[in-house]
């Protein structure tokens, strides 16, 4: 097929999210345990707490800075068959990170105590001493995590896509092991959840080594041409790093609007902190199996592009409106899922040990919160992926900039101010959090979207279409429902694997017969998968 044909990378995006499920399937294994061994004790709001640090500083050198600024140049290399070229740039942006990754380990270590003074100024006495050794425990994890995003970015513009998203199922796997080794070791008192949340910060270090080991024999095998060295001075790797700067800032604020809910929540209540990371890692499930998956592949097939400028236009507006349909597919029953049955999912995934009904209705309003910016989230990563694949980083930045002060404002007000306001408990300022985060998320798609339209026209998901598919989604919630009032609620892992297939089913089958394209595939695939003729 021609190079911007969009089905090229739609078997890359299976891939991605192939790799990404698989890792994620065992990151809810792992908050599974965490659950059952810890529940919204201090300790689990200390770890979650804690391990938000290290993830933002890895987002903010990692994969995102890579893949707006890293891949484009890289790709557009390897496309116009300058092998040689591209494999001196991989190599020096490769050193330049292993070079400021240990810098900002040492650095990092022994500013943790003020770190956690910004990120959880809730904590004190001894749920912060807890959460600062966590923090300093895990920062070496930091820097291996960069050079494993690095890795990804290579593998990613080779077209190897599954290994470098599986990837961190070595990690989990680590973790998983310490949790079933040391959890059912400890006493059921503070003092045991704090010596298992260190254990488990360690591992996390190990893991953290695993998941970059097993990509390294496949980087070097797709580019023998590597070559380690600075090398700024070389056109191309300023071009990279000329990127790095716009694109570092704009992944810095939207890490600074996860930090925000991560302050908040911790002033919101006791639990608040470890309800919010588990409602999370639910939520990223959508966003990284639709809309990771999507732009991962798109970028790089994007970027390597070439052709006049009506021609390069053509084919991302293509790609661009391929990507957008398939995203909102599956995201759209996404949202409605987790407004409709967010308890069945959360008690399918985390009703066990200390994890109780009752923290299980309290996740159910952070899902249902987040479930207002969940479509406008994923689309927009698509626009800004497209943005990058122009080499411009700047526009999606400004944009970032606002979807922050919004998320600030807006989330104040959603947490801490509006349920004494309208007198409910304050614990749900947790769920206003997420719900005002979507609403800056929607006004942050809104200005993507447009900013295109001199470039590319204006290029989204058709209003019947969505109509459609939002009318499939909660026929199936129906559905859904109706075996929640059978089984009822006292057997959750009864009720979730009943009422969650029966609601995936249900909203594929509807679809299906409403002749949308998306569905059809599916049902394809399905059937081949079955052996039907």
């Amino acid at each position: 097929m021609p190079a911007g044909d969009p089905k090229r990378t739609g078997g890359g995006a299976m891939l991605v999210a192939a790799g990404i499920l698989l890792s994620r399937l065992f990151g809810l294994v792992r908050n599974r345990l965490l659950g059952h061994f810890l529940g919204t004790s201090d300790a689990g709001d200390a770890f979650n707490a804690a391990i938000r640090i290290p993830n933002i500083l890895q987002n903010l050198f990692g994969e995102g800075v890579l893949s707006a600024s890293f891949i484009p140049t890289y790709s557009r290399l390897l496309a116009e068959g300058n092998d040689e070229e591209a494999g001196r740039v991989a190599g020096a942006i490769g050193s330049l990170l292993a070079l400021t990754s240990a810098v900002l380990v040492l650095i990092g270590i022994q500013l943790t105590p003020y770190a956690v003074a910004i990120i959880a100024p809730g904590f004190a006495g001894e749920k912060r001493e807890l959460t600062i050794l966590l923090v300093q425990v895990m920062f070496p994890g930091v820097g291996l995590l960069v050079l494993s995003a690095w890795a990804l970015g290579v593998l990613n513009s080779h077209r190897r896509f599954f290994l470098p998203y599986a990837s961190p199922v070595a990690m989990n796997i680590v973790m998983i092991s310490a949790l079933l080794y040391f959890g059912p070791r400890i006493g059921g008192d503070g003092e045991g959840q704090a010596r298992l949340v260190v254990w488990l910060a360690w591992a996390s270090v190990l893991g953290s080594a695993a998941q970059l080991l097993v990509q390294t024999p496949t980087v070097w095998r797709v580019d023998r041409r590597i070559r380690i060295g600075l090398a700024t001075s070389n056109p191309n790797v300023r071009a990279v790093l000329g990127q790095f700067a716009p694109v570092f800032v704009g992944r810095g604020v939207v890490q600074i609007s996860a930090y925000v809910d991560n302050v908040l929540a911790s002033l919101v209540s006791s639990g608040a902190v470890a309800v919010l990371s588990y409602a999370q890692v639910v939520t990223m499930l959508p966003v990284s199996l639709f809309g990771m998956s999507v732009s991962a592949a798109e970028l790089p097939a994007m970027s390597g592009t070439v052709g006049t400028e009506d021609e390069v236009a053509r084919v991302l507006r293509r790609r661009l409106s391929d990507g957008l349909h398939r995203i909102a597919f599956y995201v759209v029953p996404s949202a409605m899922a987790f407004l409709a049955i967010g308890d069945v999912i959360g008690a399918t995934l985390y009703q066990t040990g200390r994890f109780g009904r009752e923290d299980v209705v309290w996740m159910w309003g952070v899902l249902a919160g987040s479930a207002i910016g969940l479509l406008a989230g994923t689309l927009g990563r698509l626009y800004a992926s497209t943005w990058y694949a122009l080499r411009n980083a700047r526009t999606p930045l400004g944009f970032a900039l606002l979807r922050v002060s919004l998320t600030l404002g807006l989330g104040w007000a959603a947490a801490l101010w509006l349920p004494d306001a309208v007198g409910i408990d304050r614990r749900w300022g947790v769920a206003g959090l997420t719900a005002s985060a979507g609403v800056a998320a929607w006004v942050e798609y809104l200005l993507l979207r447009r900013s295109l339209i001199p470039r590319l026209g204006d290029v989204g998901v058709d209003r019947p279409y969505q109509v459609r598919l939002w009318g499939a989604a909660l026929a199936a919630a129906v559905v859904a429902w109706g075996a929640k009032l059978v089984l009822g609620v006292q057997h959750p892992l009864l009720l979730g694997c009943v009422a969650i297939p029966l609601y995936g089913l249900a909203y594929l089958g509807a679809t299906a017969s409403l002749s949308i394209p998306e569905a059809t595939a599916v049902a394809g695939r399905v059937r081949r998968l079955l052996g039907a003729r």
